[in-house]
């Protein structure tokens, strides 16, 4: 598998356990401050490198310090950073996360350079040479650009893959419609799902989404797990139980689990299956590059861990 994880790249600094900041200039002490590489391509990229994939990430980041430091930790981890491309004159983007004592994550973001990824960066003749393109966060480089790149790939033989970035609250069909018809696997969350097709029941949303183009849309619900649909009809994919620390990233995990299962031959459903352990493997620590797993552990894992019912 030489995947290409193309987007949204983040620096989260994530602050735990965190259940109110102090008035004024008042202050607290917590238990633990970290930074790591994270978004909807930067988070995927962690993730998959873990699982035994050849791994390239192409964005936009930041000339700053905070770039630096997103592209070395990229690099330690084992994920080609030869295809980020540096912006003298606009922020790395980064978020803030003061993770509460449940997982919960509110978010303090900068847009930073992400927002300035288009064609021109794009290394069209490397992305042809690829077996599989994930591309996060595509409503922020427009969905006319996204259906060119999608499309480029699925001419040259390239498996495609796209996880959303924004909340559905803020989506529409328009932003990801023309896309469609050029993704293998749709890769959203079920907020996502209605708030992009507008439909209120989660099922019709998807097959909406199947309607307009999409091979597969495999859904993230949280603690409730996964629903992938097919034109052959819909399979839930439960959540196993783990004692949650933070949730960042745990969708990120579960878009790179589920790919490398595709990349094996794996159906829809069992590849799910991988996305979930990778999710809860990750849910177990702070930040998107939690645990030291590989495939096997991440296998193993699944075939014996508990279930949510």
């Amino acid at each position: 598998m030489k995947v290409f994880t193309m987007g949204v790249h983040v620096l989260d600094v994530l602050v735990r356990p965190v259940e109110a900041i102090p008035e004024g200039q008042g202050a607290t002490l917590v238990e633990d401050i970290r930074m790591t590489a994270a978004g909807t391509a930067g988070g995927t990229a962690l993730t998959l490198a873990k699982l035994g994939a050849e791994v390239h990430s192409a964005g936009a980041v930041g000339s700053d310090p905070t770039g630096d430091l997103l592209v070395a930790l990229l690099d330690r981890a084992g994920v080609g950073t030869e295809f980020l491309v540096r912006r003298a004159d606009t922020a790395t983007s980064t978020s803030v996360l003061p993770i509460r004592p449940n997982g919960d994550r509110p978010s303090l973001h900068l847009l930073g350079a992400n927002i300035t990824y288009g064609l021109d960066d794009v290394p069209w003749d490397a992305l042809a040479r690829a077996t599989h393109l994930h591309l996060g966060g595509p409503e922020l480089i427009g969905v006319d650009a996204a259906a060119r790149i999608l499309s480029y790939a699925r001419d040259h033989g390239v498996v495609t893959s796209v996880d959303l970035l924004a909340p559905g609250v803020l989506g529409s069909f328009e932003q990801i419609e023309a896309a469609l018809p050029y993704i293998d696997h749709f890769l959203p969350n079920e907020d996502q799902v209605r708030g992009f097709t507008g439909e209120d029941d989660l099922l019709t949303g998807a097959r909406k989404l199947l309607a307009a183009g999409a091979g597969v849309v495999a859904v993230t619900r949280g603690g409730e797990g996964a629903l992938v649909v097919t034109q052959d009809g819909a399979e839930p994919v439960p959540a196993f139980v783990v004692d949650v620390v933070d949730t960042t990233g745990c969708g990120d995990a579960f878009s790179a689990g589920y790919l490398r299962g595709v990349s094996l031959g794996r159906t829809p459903g069992d590849a799910a299956v991988l996305g979930s352990a990778a999710a809860a493997l990750v849910a177990q620590g702070l930040g998107s590059d939690h645990g030291t797993f590989d495939l096997a552990a991440a296998d193993a894992f699944a075939a014996t861990a508990t279930c949510h019912a």
